[in-house]
């Protein structure tokens, strides 16, 4: 019996189970039920992605309006401009595909398919709810960091294959960026990790059931990672490979139409990504009120999140290039081990 109160990761269990008993009865191969399976989820992966960047871009437009006052996102395009975004999308679908004459075509034109397959992927191992995980992996949070760092490949792609002086330098600064502030995010969760015991995304989940970790020693480390997440992401103000001011628009100055798109695209999932990590470490996850569906108590934590980062964009200044590789390196990586090395004396005298 199905109950409107159930969580959708509850239904979903229970729409896998009654699919299984059907197959079962059919005689279908395991292999095809599972391929399947998967294969419905991957789509509903699609469909949540393209809405979210939606989603995401009308959040964006709305925070700059609320904080400096401007007119456009907050007016244009019908009731609290709703209708902009759609636009706006479809602007970008119906624009003409534009190569530079001398650009390396074939990179040119993958690395923006380069950049959002990490993306991709990285939804597969999120926890959205008990039961609603793609791949509830034993190395779930490995998974993530390591397809993020092919983002730094195709952005230099993208830089390198335009022959311009401005994406190559776009794509230079963001190489060094994102390899620099990948150090301290993910020693940020190591603190997490080591107070769990396991690198299983559900694990951390059912581990802040009482109380977040948020509220323990690994306060520090969610600074840290909001710190690096912000700079992975290439936000403001660690926006340099972009910095519109000195590179006209950095690495994605020659693209166009839905190229151009799709670095968008893998921008604003990734933000969403960086915040999903955040909320499922530091912030209990799926965990809340007994009253509220799982998937809507993760989703919450991870939107209030994607505030914090557009509340960054538009209240603080760009970092200059030198201070932000200095502030990298001399700064957040120690004050990574520092917290490494806290958590471990924590977790002894606890213990």
């Amino acid at each position: 019996m199905i109950y409107a109160s159930q969580s959708l990761g509850d239904l979903w269990a229970w729409a896998l189970n009654q699919f299984a008993v059907f197959c079962g009865w059919l005689g279908i191969p395991e292999v095809i039920r599972y391929t399947v399976e998967k294969g419905a989820y991957a789509v509903g992966l699609l469909v949540f992605i393209s809405l979210t960047a939606l989603v995401l871009i009308y959040m964006e437009r709305k925070v700059s309006a609320h904080m400096q006052l401007r007119y456009g996102p907050m007016w244009t395009g019908g009731w609290h401009g709703w209708s902009q975004t759609i636009a706006d999308m479809i602007k970008l679908l119906l624009k003409e595909d534009v190569i530079p004459d001398k650009a390396d075509r074939w990179v040119h034109r993958i690395a923006p398919i380069v950049i959002f397959v990490p993306s991709l992927v990285g939804f597969l191992v999120i926890p959205f709810d008990k039961y609603l995980i793609g791949a509830d992996l034993n190395v779930g949070i490995l998974i993530i960091f390591g397809f993020s760092s092919i983002a730094v490949l195709s952005i230099f792609m993208g830089g390198w294959a335009s022959n311009n002086k401005y994406t190559l330098l776009g794509g230079l600064r963001s190489a060094a960026q994102m390899i620099s502030y990948e150090l301290p995010l993910v020693l940020s969760v190591l603190g997490v990790v080591m107070t769990v015991g396991s690198l299983k995304m559900s694990d951390i989940v059912m581990a802040q059931k009482d109380v977040w970790f948020l509220f323990t020693p690994n306060f520090l480390g969610f600074i840290i990672y909001i710190i690096a997440g912000t700079a992975e992401v290439n936000r403001t103000p660690f926006d340099i490979p972009e910095a519109e001011s000195e590179l006209v628009s950095g690495y994605n100055t020659e693209y166009s139409g839905l190229k151009y798109g799709f670095f968008m695209l893998s921008e604003f999932t990734n933000t969403f990504i960086i915040s999903a990590i955040a909320a499922t470490f530091f912030m209990g996850g799926w965990n809340g009120p007994s009253w509220l569906p799982g998937i809507v108590s993760f989703l919450a934590k991870t939107y209030l999140i994607v505030f914090l980062l557009m509340w960054f964009r538009w209240t603080f200044p760009r970092f200059r290039v030198d201070r932000l590789m200095d502030f990298g390196w001399k700064f957040l990586l120690p004050l990574s081990f520092f917290n490494i090395l806290m958590i471990a004396v924590w977790i002894l005298v606890t213990k």
